[in-house]
């Protein structure tokens, strides 16, 4: 049974826009504010504003379910601080038996995440309502929840030596010696306690990563800028030579690898490392990582015109500077294949399923997720978008604003099909008129059997509020009575502009690929609420 027939009514109420809406269940609300949650000001809601609606959700909701879907944000969806914050307020609500600690034991994957679902407690069991305000008054840690600590003695347990000093930075507002004090875990044989002495007496191993080589680089004194660049392209090799950079970390820097000037044999084992299958699923990344790591790409001029550079073509390196254009789309082709593994996993699709692909690119969509991203929800929905488009054989695609507009684009290349649409925004206007889409199905008389709208589910009618997607919606079933209507939820505000009770309507929600492993189970009669509550606490 789908969870939508499990709820009897869904009430009416106003969107950010004014106009009329449905309310979600306090569960699905939940579902939907966490999985979409940076924390930080979104276009209709500033941070605090999520804070304080999640927090008074989680006192709504079963605290089983608050505590499976915490597990879910942390290892279905990868996300971070928004599982830690559930627990936290999980605290408030719940105790009597160890769900709590069991919880923490499944989000704490990191050995900084101890530290930091401390802080997050210390902020929120303060007098203001949000743990990232500086200005807060703090609470002493000696008070901590018993079910937290010892969900944090067992999290102590899990990490190696190497893990705890990667993370024992001075920057923290809770240190790792202090965690460890106001912990108290207990060691679980000798070696484990001479690594906790080492904590307490600050004598931990300096831990090995590339940053500190680069550092330590940085630090030499050369004759020449020639020669620190020859030197600083000879250390990029050696790093990705000897398999010392992590999966991120060549993604975060193949700009730099490109105008440090690396050897093309270099770059081809980064190309190689990026595109395989399993480097990928390993690597956790959202998709839209590939594409912010696509445009970091682009910008980097075939011809590379900085002076050091002509000095260089004297050099060693002068070998490399006439194929720029051929190691720019060496690392181009290797994040199409990369972003394209990260679709392998999507089901419920073959070659006579017709699909229509509407991506929202209306003025909130672009808001950035976080203040430190260039990434926007428009982003985000473009990626879902067009890793869909490559799985189908039968699909139209579009962009809606004020108006709606067919973009016709190859079934290949989905990073390169992003950049085409996203170079398109401004010729449908900045209104979220949804309705758009389905009154163009109307007047063809398309049948389609799956309509995809991704967006922040903030549609109004910006021609006098005579119109509504809900209302198209319904013309649209005489027309084709079996097809289903998919909202992919970017910004998780708490409404949705049709009915989800009814079955031909599905809410969904999330950045990561993984809410296509939740559509594949909807497709199967089940539900995102219902996946959630699977997972074992």
């Amino acid at each position: 049974m789908k969870f939508n027939t499990m709820i009897k009514e869904q009430s009416m109420t106003l969107n950010h826009e004014g106009a009329e809406a449905f309310g979600l269940s306090a569960e699905m609300e939940l579902y939907t504010a966490v999985v979409t949650a940076s924390l930080s000001d979104k276009f209709y809601e500033t941070a605090n504003e999520r804070i304080k609606r999640i927090a008074e959700l989680v006192g709504k909701c079963d605290a089983r379910f608050v505590a499976q879907l915490a597990v879910y944000a942390r290892r279905e969806m990868n996300l971070r601080s928004v599982p830690l914050f559930l627990v936290v307020e999980l605290t408030k609500h719940h105790s009597g038996d160890n769900l709590v600690s069991r919880t923490i034991e499944k989000v704490v994957l990191r050995a900084d995440e101890i530290m930091e679902l401390l802080h997050c407690y210390q902020w929120r069991n303060s007098q203001n309502t949000t743990c990232t305000e500086a200005s807060a008054p703090k609470k002493k840690l000696a008070k901590l929840s018993h079910q937290i600590q010892v969900g944090l003695q067992r999290a102590f347990n899990n990490f190696d030596e190497y893990q705890f000093a990667k993370y024992d930075r001075n920057n923290l507002e809770v240190k790792l010696r202090d965690a460890l004090f106001i912990v108290h875990p207990k060691a679980k044989d000798d070696t484990q306690q001479k690594l906790f002495d080492k904590i307490t007496s600050k004598t931990l191993e300096t831990p090995y990563t590339w940053e500190t080589e680069l550092s330590a680089l940085g630090q030499q004194e050369f004759e020449s800028d020639v020669d620190k660049q020859m030197a600083f392209t000879k250390k990029w090799e050696e790093l990705i030579d000897s398999g010392k950079l992590g999966y991120m970390a060549m993604l975060r820097n193949l700009r730099n690898f490109l105008e440090n000037g690396i050897s093309r044999e270099s770059l081809t084992d980064v190309a190689n490392r990026l595109s395989d299958e399993r480097e990928v699923i390993r690597s956790k990344q959202f998709p839209f990582r590939f594409l912010s790591a696509y445009r970091e790409v682009n910008r980097v001029e075939n011809k590379k015109t900085q002076v050091i550079f002509e000095a260089l073509q004297k050099a060693a390196l002068a070998t490399t500077q006439d194929n720029g254009a051929e190691d720019k789309q060496l690392l181009l082709n290797a994040l199409e294949k990369a972003v394209l593994a990260t679709s392998n996993n999507i089901a419920g699709f073959d070659e006579h399923t017709r699909v229509l692909l509407a991506c929202d690119v209306s003025g909130s969509m672009y808001s950035p997720i976080s203040p430190k991203s260039s990434v926007k929800n428009y982003d985000i929905g473009l990626v879902l978008a067009m890793l869909l488009k490559n799985r189908c054989k039968n699909v139209v695609s579009g962009i809606f604003g004020d108006e709606w507009k067919l973009v016709n684009l190859p079934s290949t290349g989905i990073l390169s099909n992003v950049e085409k649409m996203y170079e398109r925004e401004g010729e449908v206007g900045y209104s979220t008129n949804g309705y758009k889409v389905i009154e163009y199905l109307n007047r063809e008389k398309i049948v389609l059997d799956k309509v995809m709208m991704f967006t922040d589910c903030q549609m109004w009618d910006s021609y006098g509020n005579i119109h509504s997607i809900s209302k198209e919606w319904d013309k649209y079933k005489l027309i084709a009575p079996n097809a289903k209507l998919y909202l992919f939820d970017l910004s998780g505000y708490g409404t949705t502009p049709l009915n989800i009770i009814r079955d031909d309507v599905t809410l969904i929600a999330g950045w990561s690929d993984r809410i296509f492993e939740m559509l594949e189970a909807i497709e199967k009669g089940s539900s995102a609420i219902e996946e959630i509550k699977r997972i074992e606490v």
